[in-house]
């Protein structure tokens, strides 16, 4: 076969490269890009020697792939900010939510405690997460926040360990990264800037949050600006794994 009509490419196409994907017994995987070419005598087709293909020419393929294929309409709950082939970004009202611990510092504790409003983005690229200062959702210009919490790195970061996470990065798997960042323990800070600006420091912030000090709602003074917006969250200028 040496061309078909496929989705919304309005004629015929053909055969013009190949993806060819590796596997190794530890589970590593590799990618090559391979040109095709035809046969003149036989119109068969000729796959050419190949190049290593990086994540960012593969999800540029996939992103084109997407752009022609069948158009789709999936339902968006309010609480969805941005939508892309490779991430998706919701929002988190301010709320109490029960946090656990397990270090050695404090022990096996949970309670529940107030929470700021949060940005989440799970992506190709990394899993991380934003505090907000105003309570409402946020819009593109919405100031972000360094996460105040323990198993995150600088700009919003989250170190996911054992965390159960979903495999799929869609709306329908929200509450699965949701619930993965939630309802694991918070075992250790991590390298790297402030978290919070608490005279104190960060163990004795999260101690006197168990301890019930903040009975008049989340102290919103402790959080530590970014120095970006939600826009540049969107666009990926920020949120990427280590």
């Amino acid at each position: 076969m040496t061309g078909i009509a496929k989705g919304n490419t309005g004629g015929e196409v053909q055969l013009s490269s190949a993806i060819l994907f590796y596997s190794g017994p530890k589970g590593d995987q590799f990618a090559t890009v391979h040109p095709v070419s035809h046969d003149p005598r036989t119109s068969r087709p000729l796959i050419g020697a190949g190049r290593p293909l990086d994540r960012n020419a593969l999800l540029e393929t996939l992103r084109s792939l997407d752009r022609n294929a069948a158009p789709k309409a999936d339902f968006l709950p309010p609480t969805v900010l941005a939508v892309s082939p490779d991430a998706v970004l919701w929002w988190c009202a301010p709320a109490s939510r029960r946090v656990f611990f397990d270090c050695k510092e404090f022990g096996k504790r949970n309670t529940v405690v107030r929470h700021p409003g949060l940005v989440f983005r799970a992506a190709a690229s990394g899993f991380s997460v934003f505090a907000l200062k105003d309570p409402g959702r946020p819009v593109p210009g919405s100031e972000l926040f360094e996460p105040p919490y323990f198993n995150t790195w600088d700009k919003g970061q989250i170190c996911i360990g054992s965390a159960h996470v979903p495999r799929r990065i869609d709306v329908a798997s929200i509450d699965g990264w949701e619930s993965g960042f939630f309802n694991s323990a918070f075992t250790h800070p991590n390298v790297g800037g402030k978290r919070v600006d608490y005279e104190a420091g960060f163990f004795a912030f999260w101690r006197d949050m168990l301890d019930g000090k903040f009975e008049g709602g989340y102290p919103f003074e402790v959080l530590v600006p970014v120095q970006s917006t939600l826009a540049d969250l969107i666009s990926g200028k920020i949120g990427s794994q280590r």
